[in-house]
């Protein structure tokens, strides 16, 4: 890319308002395409049907085609991923569009107000699971290819993966075999969030992640509480006395030694935690009190599921062995690797009684650190600007993890990196009754639409 100022590219408000136009006009068929593939249950999840994925794929495939891309469906050892292509123009650039197919499991649908796979409009948003995390990403990159009659003015690279939700296990195969297809100078990837309604964002961090399996026995076998409760110890007393160590009085993260960062002030209190959370009345607030560094930063802690016996079930017995499976966000420049030795180190020194321990690594992912400045970078914002009528975009970190990213990173150093996103504070991505607000998705195809007319005006 040159080292263009960012006004300079564009044609004045002319392209403005024709893409603007030419969206809206877009929008009802775009909507259709979503809730179609919305509709597809694609959970990448072993213990769901993976012909669904399959099936996801297959759409994806087809509407790209439509707009005239080559597309194939590759598989390197993992769920089906989609590549498709338009050739850059003469002197242009390339812009690599990323999103994912997959889904997250729908949990309980009694905790649906409507079934998850059947999408509705209710108060301006789609509810349904993957409308927005991340079906609306892939949407978002067709509108933007129909918005110029599938003749953009860069090259289109579009790379919709399979299994994002489940660890994008095959995915460095994917770049390393398909690198070249891939390669493009700026990379779009589309599965983020905007700060607000009506405030669009560039993430410029993301937590990286260590998820671990915490095994503790006590006994070679389950023995009658009455008998030898008092000096003998049970395994799930054990273990969450352990797993209580991982915090300290105030709920800050205790495992010493770990990587945290200062996040940037953007006004963000503790009534709003409270009510994009979900927060219950008289429930504290947990941490260091500097709420962007805690959810963006630095490390956190939770415990996300527990094997033991269930309250229904339980008989009076000192449980042998209990198990729990705890993930660890970590501040964007940690390494996995040391994060997960420091876990380990912090657990050994806290397991209580002599209590047996095995820790095993289940999942770990790198976080991200984008250099935000740059003529791409420019382009965005200005791009943002054009499509949130005016109101300037800002720079945000995320608490979750997209391992990917870096990924993405690593294997095409030079390409500027943008993420991006359809999601806000209300969309509830992986929970029940995750939506997509409506009037927030025809901006973001705006924007992408305006963004590769952008970056095609300023030249390879």
């Amino acid at each position: 890319m040159t080292d263009t100022d960012a006004a300079a590219p564009h044609n004045g408000p002319e392209n403005t308002a024709r893409l603007t136009a030419r969206i809206a006009d877009l929008m009802p068929g775009v909507r259709a395409d979503l809730e179609a593939l919305t509709a597809i249950p694609s959970v990448s999840l072993d213990s769901f049907d993976q012909t669904q994925v399959d099936r996801s794929a297959e759409a994806v495939a087809e509407l790209l085609r439509a707009e005239g891309l080559s597309v194939e469906i590759v598989r390197e050892g993992g769920r089906p991923a989609v590549i498709g292509h338009l050739p850059a123009p003469d002197g242009a650039p390339t812009v690599l569009l990323y999103a994912h197919h997959d889904v997250q499991p729908p949990g309980d649908e009694k905790d649906w107000d409507s079934p998850p796979f059947e999408p509705v409009e209710r108060g301006g948003r789609l509810y349904g699971r993957g409308a927005a995390d991340d079906k609306a990403g892939v949407m978002a990159h067709i509108a933007a290819i129909r918005a110029h009659d599938g003749r953009p003015p860069v090259g289109v690279t579009v790379f919709v993966e399979g299994e994002e939700e489940v660890g994008s296990d095959s995915l460095a195969t994917i770049l390393e075999r398909h690198g070249d297809r891939l390669r493009a100078d700026a990379i779009v990837l589309a599965d983020s969030t905007n700060w607000d309604i009506g405030t669009p964002a560039l993430t410029t961090t993301l937590r990286g992640m260590i998820r671990v399996v915490v095994s503790v026995r006590t006994l070679d076998h389950s023995v009658h509480s009455g008998m030898y409760g008092g000096p003998v110890p049970d395994a799930i007393t054990a273990l969450v006395r352990l797993l209580a160590s991982l915090h300290d009085d105030k709920g800050t993260v205790a495992v010493k030694g770990l990587r945290g960062g200062t996040a940037s002030d953007l006004g963000y209190d503790e009534a709003r935690l409270r009510l994009e959370s979900g927060l219950l009345d008289g429930v504290q607030v947990i941490g260091s009190g500097d709420l962007l560094s805690d959810l963006w930063t630095r490390p956190a802690i939770t415990t996300i599921g527990i094997d033991a016996p269930s309250v229904d079930t339980a008989s009076n017995t000192l449980a042998a062995s209990a198990r729990a499976k705890v993930s660890m966000r970590i501040a964007p420049d940690e390494d996995p690797r040391e994060a997960y030795r420091l876990l380990q180190e912090h657990l050994r020194e806290h397991t209580p009684w002599g209590a047996q321990l095995e820790v095993t690594l289940d999942d770990e992912g790198a976080g991200f650190s984008a250099d935000a400045s740059g003529p791409v970078q420019d382009q965005a914002r200005a791009a943002f600007r054009d499509a949130w009528d005016g109101t300037e975009p800002v720079d945000i970190g995320v608490g979750g993890s997209i391992p990917f990213v870096a990924a993405f990173a690593e294997r095409f150093p030079e390409a500027a990196i943008l993420v991006t996103g359809v999601e806000d504070p209300d969309t509830r991505a992986h929970g029940a009754n995750e939506s997509l607000h409506l009037g927030e998705f025809e901006r973001v195809c705006r924007a992408e639409a305006f963004l590769l007319d952008r970056l095609g005006r300023m030249g390879s």
